[in-house]
């Protein structure tokens, strides 16, 4: 099936899920543009997966997007998808980190997974809602849903954010009269990726240490089947069960509440 947008700009999209998002989408004829961090990670992305542009963009660093939006609307008008994937996590120790090296750390990733999210669905929601249809894609975690990675406690309040970012979004843009800006959350469990990178063992979570990681080719199948289907919400292999739990209960009472 064909995707509801034809032109995505993918945050963190040099390496990772962000990389195996950008790739499948060209797969499917969807103009990609990559945003990251590392240039030379970066073009070498952009001239493997066949990108059609990429640009350095550090989504902490919030005061820049709304120049980089700018200039990115000038150059791409077409642009009607928007993918936050970029994200870091860091283990943290409330009890065994220095506190000024724990916060530095800490307002890093707020500034990466919270602020950045944030602030470029805001600079980019008047040009979507100009648009016949648009897409705005959050990736989450499970780790928002249920906080059971101990070490990563301001990763997990992050993702619990843009999951309620998400959900608020939703709601916000249908009462207003602009469904047709979807926003989607894809809610990934452990994937086989360098997301661990800064852990005492940075291969967590990868399979021959955890059974229950995915691949990143199982991860993508999930993703890509939920796309084609329209899929609001997309919850890889172990997620489902624990994003099936929350809209049993908690996005229900969520739903009744509004109504």
């Amino acid at each position: 099936m064909a995707l509801p947008f034809s032109c995505a700009l993918v945050t963190g999209g040099a390496g990772g899920l962000g990389k195996a998002i950008a790739t499948y989408l060209v797969s499917k004829d969807v103009k990609v543009i990559l945003a990251g961090r590392t240039e030379s990670k970066l073009r070498t992305t952009a001239h493997e997966i066949g990108a059609t542009a990429y640009y350095l963009l550090d989504t902490g660093e919030v005061h820049k997007i709304p120049s980089f939006v700018k200039s990115l609307l000038e150059k791409h008008p077409e642009l009607d998808c928007l993918i936050n994937n970029a994200g870091v996590q860091r283990p943290l120790e409330v009890l065994k980190d220095d506190p000024s090296e724990f916060l530095q750390k800490a307002d890093q990733e707020i500034d990466i997974n919270i602020r950045g999210p944030m602030h470029l669905t805001l600079a980019l929601l008047d040009h979507f809602k100009s648009k016949k249809e648009s897409t705005i894609i959050n990736v989450s975690s499970a780790l928002g849903f249920v906080p059971f990675s101990l070490i990563t406690p301001v990763y997990n309040g992050t993702k619990a954010w843009l999951h309620s970012w998400s959900v608020n979004l939703r709601t916000q843009l249908r009462r207003g009269g602009f469904g047709s800006i979807k926003v989607i959350e894809i809610v990934p469990p452990a994937v086989e990726s360098d997301l661990h990178r800064e852990r005492e063992d940075p291969d967590d979570n990868k399979k021959h240490k955890n059974p229950n990681s995915l691949s990143i080719e199982e991860f993508m199948g999930f993703v890509s089947e939920g796309l084609e289907r329209g899929d609001d919400v997309i919850a890889p292999g172990l997620a489902r069960e624990i994003v099936d739990e929350w809209e049993a209960g908690m996005g229900k009472r969520y739903e009744k509440r509004l109504h």
